[in-house]
């Protein structure tokens, strides 16, 4: 997996100076939303007609890409017990033809990066679902953190694992995304379990 990644970002609490600061920073000239909804309540300068006016002044080319890599597919089919079940999306043409994009841009070694809101990349489908799409396809993958810092795929799933080590490179992409949705199903039921005194 030598040469440039495909690199991935969220905005989450940055100002759009500091966010574009770490996309200089990372040399990147493609930003590509992967967001289902393009817009911000909570960071309206991420929204898509603002944000595209702030990248075009950074000389950097933005493509909407939310409606075949989106994390909310507008395909029903995709969602069980009304959660979007990865191991579905994965099989779905459109999300194909996304990621086949992905790999053309890839192969043409363009400083491309992936966005969507979560800071943090083990919270957000831009890993649990594209990078590891990406790293079964031998794409290499570099998901810049809240801190600026970059991650591989196995350093966020293994976060995502509990830190369990993994033989990643033997588990499809599909079915490793059904174990992280489950695990993440486990992680969201536990943190939302009620504390003793919220029983009375």
């Amino acid at each position: 997996m030598d040469g440039v990644p495909i690199y991935t970002i969220g905005y989450g609490n940055r100002s759009v100076e500091e966010f574009v600061a770490l996309l200089q920073h990372y040399h990147i000239q493609y930003l590509v939303d992967v967001r289902s909804q393009p817009y911000s309540r909570y960071s309206p300068a991420f929204s898509r007609n603002l944000l595209v006016q702030y990248l075009q002044q950074q000389s950097i080319d933005y493509l909407f890409m939310g409606d075949t890599l989106g994390g909310r597919p507008a395909d029903a089919t995709c969602y069980v017990d009304g959660k979007v079940d990865y191991s579905r999306v994965c099989t779905k043409a459109f999300y194909q033809q996304g990621i086949q994009r992905l790999r053309t841009a890839w192969e043409k070694q363009l400083r491309v990066v992936l966005l969507c809101a979560e800071a943090k990349p083990q919270e957000c489908h831009r890993s649990k679902l594209i990078g590891n799409t990406l790293f079964e396809q031998q794409i290499a993958v570099a998901h810049i953190d809240e801190m600026g810092e970059c991650k591989t795929q196995p350093e966020i799933n293994q976060l995502l694992l509990g830190g369990q080590p993994t033989l990643f490179e033997d588990v499809p992409a599909v079915e490793l995304s059904g174990k992280l949705g489950r695990a993440r199903a486990r992680a969201h039921k536990k943190r939302h379990l009620p504390q003793a005194d919220q029983l009375d």
